[in-house]
């Protein structure tokens, strides 16, 4: 398997964490009643956020943590579901790459995930 190296990588690896997200009925209804993101539209922005957490291209602006606190006032995130999506992250980039790139990524992750956790339990 190859490592993350491109953007394409990421769109590919985001669509498909997003499909099991979207299948998982523990979790998919905050993206498709609370958040109703439009999967398309959405897309592009976490390959954006993505790229420059793992390859420090592009040019995602936005404050994640300002749109997860805000997720959190319409629904409670738990700690059940930040583990749901982790497993579903990790095992994404399980299933499509192997390297460096697919390990720090998965790293970047467990670690976003924990300070959201801390700031949505703190706030």
């Amino acid at each position: 398997m190859k490592d993350i190296e491109t953007r394409n990588d990421i769109a590919l690896l985001m669509r498909e964490f997003y499909n099991r997200l979207l299948a998982d009925p523990a979790i998919s209804y905050i993206f498709t009643d609370v958040a109703k993101i439009g999967l398309e539209a959405h897309l592009p922005h976490l390959t954006d956020f993505w790229e420059l957490s793992v390859l420090h291209t592009g040019t995602y602006k936005k404050n994640v943590m300002q749109l997860h606190l805000d997720l959190n006032s319409k629904e409670k995130l738990t700690d059940t579901h930040f583990d749901v999506w982790l497993g579903h992250f990790n095992q994404s980039v399980d299933d499509l790459f192997s390297g460096s790139n697919a390990e720090k990524i998965k790293t970047r992750a467990l670690s976003i995930a924990t300070i959201m956790k801390i700031k949505i339990h703190t706030t």
